[in-house]
């Protein structure tokens, strides 16, 4: 499979399953505030209060904040709590490398 396409078909996989619930959960995991989970991922508070209160955001938004928790080591599946990945880091890709990255909110 052609990079490119690996990179949407992870992409596709953390927008549809990293959760409001999710981002939320892990910030009180880690002890994070809204603030510190905004200079961690690049994303702005009222974008991050807007998702967490599940109101739509781009996908790029969502990534970065998938990519920032997943850094710490969290894993996320659908229907579950976030979880201890141990050593591994998530299959989220670093959004930074999307075309679409200036238009993160």
């Amino acid at each position: 499979m052609p990079h490119s396409a690996m990179r949407s078909t992870f992409e596709r996989i953390v927008i549809n399953q990293f959760t409001p619930l999710h981002c939320a959960q892990a910030r009180e995991m880690l002890g994070w505030s809204l603030d510190y989970l905004s200079e961690q991922s690049g994303v702005s508070v009222p974008a991050i209060e807007r998702f967490e209160a599940q109101a739509p955001v781009r996908d790029v938004t969502r990534l970065a904040l998938a990519y920032s928790l997943e850094a710490q080591g969290l894993v996320f599946f659908p229907g579950f709590s976030p979880g201890r990945g141990g050593n591994i880091r998530g299959t989220t890709p670093d959004p930074m490398g999307r075309e679409d990255f200036a238009l993160i909110e």
